[in-house]
């Protein structure tokens, strides 16, 4: 079918709860989604694009045909929805794959058995404890064992190079028994492998309960030494749960949830506790979402679509569309209430920004960037207003000395770094004298000419998606009416500055924004204030100086522009041609006799 007969075949939809099914020219499902008014959703799609996204565009250029199906709610439609997309995993659904498989401990067999974590089992006579979902988990459970129960986690192979060698770090420091050196006999190791074993399937909890009842005992019989070592046992599990606390909550069980949206990607990121202690974390990179509060319902949904568990509350980073209809989504799969939190303070609210921290620094190593990068540029949007992170920022500075040797200088961060291949040096031409906010009104009309004019290639060609000039509210209101007339839509802030010259807020729309306490973002800015600033000053004195030198110059008679330029070409600098004798200064090509005894009588006071 065309879009138009698409639309009209929508329009004939009824105004009723349901899902619908789109479909290729191959009779494919491509994607599933649900309504609350068939009608006004399924049309909205047949029509302008211009509300759309690129993902929404292309999933309906691929549209042949759709299919509906009619509910009585919309609660109905959404689990109708679930599971249907968990039937076909339609090609524009898939925000979320459950794609990383089960997780087991592994003991292999043998003399000296060793422990550690895989994706499968494989018929070799090892012992395998799973499955479990969370490698997480898997990994975490790996690492406590080895480092209770002092096994190794070298590549040594044992017998043979039972003690064989010196004893690695791990073994200077105790947190391995040290079979290399002989510090540990067959049948210590293999009682070792029998505990962790035990550990693993019973848990700290049961563990700690059973080691307390056989060191007593061993304490009762006087065997000291085998008590002592129990002791120790249950000392490194409580120091592995005193670290726990650091990541803990004072509730039985919560799942906390964050996205960070790049231009082009983003990262959503969920932690999970029960009992209280961290247990699981997962993240997936997925294209950049146009609506947050749609996106986290629809990724909070497929994400309990894929698990068994859902937990007593759940705390988000933002709001989610349609809240109510996706807890009670939430309710019906876990049997029993469901609560939405979103934190403002305390520990839930430290747990959300870990989550959020993790999700960018997630989202910047995809993107081959430094997570604190990310971060600044994330809480600099949010701060703004923006919609995401900026990518590009552009920055300008003005220069001069009362007036005189006006200049602008324009710096480039890209991605929280500069980019100074595309920084550029502007000499104000359209009038003399102190002029700031004219000179800025300037600047930008001729940045901006060059967007349109340039040649594919230039810098200039990249819109950037942040300006801050240095100054308040008068720069950005000289700069707003050239990006109105230009017909462009890009956000201007000023960067005002403290008595010591310091950055000390934002302006915009006649107020200011205070950015002290928002550690990240105010680096960030007082970074590229003093970078433009740099920039802008360091071209001013270069033209100043140059501009100094060319009126001493020209102030002797016989001395124009041409011979000048001569002079310092041949002298390099103002000092140099002072210093010169009149028949070093006859050496410089275009200066005559006359010329040299001029220069040397004007710099001597003859």
């Amino acid at each position: 079918m065309t879009e138009k007969e698409l639309r009209k075949k929508a329009m004939a939809l009824p105004m009723q709860p349901g899902v619908y099914i789109m479909k290729n020219k191959d009779k494919k499902i491509i994607y599933i989604g649900k309504a609350k008014k068939l009608k006004n959703r399924v049309s909205s799609y047949f029509g302008s694009h211009s509300n759309h996204s690129l993902k929404v565009i292309r999933m309906v250029e691929n549209v042949d045909d759709f299919d509906y199906i009619l509910v009585d709610t919309e609660f109905e439609a959404l689990v109708l929805e679930c599971s249907l997309i968990k039937q076909h995993m339609p090609k524009y659904n898939i925000l979320l794959k459950d794609d990383k498989g089960y997780n087991y401990i592994k003991i292999t067999k043998g003399e000296f058995p060793r422990i550690s974590e895989c994706k499968r089992i494989d018929d070799d006579g090892a012992t395998y404890v799973g499955p479990y979902i969370s490698g997480f988990s898997v990994k975490q459970a790996v690492e406590e064992t080895l480092r209770i129960f002092k096994l190794p986690r070298c590549n040594k192979q044992f017998p043979r190079d039972y003690g064989k060698t010196r004893p690695c770090l791990n073994g200077f420091m105790g947190i391995c028994s040290a079979p290399c050196a002989a510090r540990i006999t067959q049948e210590e190791y293999a009682e070792n492998i029998k505990d962790a074993l035990a550990f693993l399937k019973g848990g700290s909890q049961a563990a700690v309960r059973d080691m307390t009842r056989l060191m007593n005992e061993y304490s009762e019989n006087l065997q000291f030494e085998e008590a002592a070592k129990l002791r120790d046992r249950i000392k490194a599990i409580k120091n592995l749960d005193e670290k726990q606390k650091v990541v803990a909550i004072n509730v039985p069980e919560e799942d906390v949830f964050a996205i960070v949206n790049g231009k082009k990607k983003a990262c959503f990121e969920v932690i999970r506790f029960e009992n209280g202690r961290l247990t699981d974390s997962e993240f997936w990179i997925i294209d950049s979402v146009e609506d947050l509060p749609a996106a986290r319902f629809e990724l909070i949904e497929r994400y309990y679509a894929m698990r068994s568990r859902v937990p007593a509350r759940i705390a988000v980073d933002g709001e989610i569309e349609d809240e109510e209809l996706l807890l009670q989504f939430l309710e019906s799969r876990r049997g029993k209430k469901v609560e939405f939190i979103h934190p403002q303070k305390g520990e839930h609210l430290s747990i959300v920004n870990m989550c959020r921290g993790n999700a960018a620094e997630h989202l910047a190593q995809s993107e081959g960037r430094l997570g604190k990068e990310f971060t600044a540029l994330e809480e600099l949007a949010k701060l703004l207003g923006l919609p995401k992170p900026p990518e590009y920022i552009e920055s300008y500075d003005i220069s001069h000395t009362f007036g005189a040797d006006n200049v602008a200088g324009m710096v480039v961060f890209h991605n929280g770094r500069p980019m100074k291949s595309a920084y550029k040096r502007f000499s104000i031409k359209g009038f003399d004298g102190q002029n700031d906010v004219g000179s800025m009104n300037e600047v930008l009309t001729r940045r901006f000419n060059h967007y349109y004019n340039d040649e594919e290639g230039s810098t200039f060609k990249i819109l950037p998606d942040l300006i801050l000039l240095d100054g308040g509210q008068p720069q950005v209101n000289a700069v707003l009416p050239v990006i109105e007339k230009m017909g462009l839509n890009v956000p201007v802030f000023g960067m005002v500055k403290d008595s010591k010259h310091r950055t000390r807020a934002i302006a915009f729309g006649g107020g200011e924004i205070e950015i002290n306490s928002h550690r990240s973002a105010f680096t960030l800015v007082s970074d590229i204030q003093e970078e433009v600033h740099r920039f802008a000053i360091t071209y001013h004195h270069k033209k100043h100086k140059k501009a100094a030198f060319s009126s001493s110059l020209l102030s002797i008679e016989g001395i124009g522009e041409a011979k000048a330029k001569a002079l310092m070409k041949h002298f390099k600098t103002i000092s140099k041609i002072r210093e010169s004798s009149v028949e070093e200064l006859m050496q410089c090509d275009s200066i005559s006799a006359k010329n040299a005894e001029n220069i040397y009588k004007f710099y001597h006071n003859i």
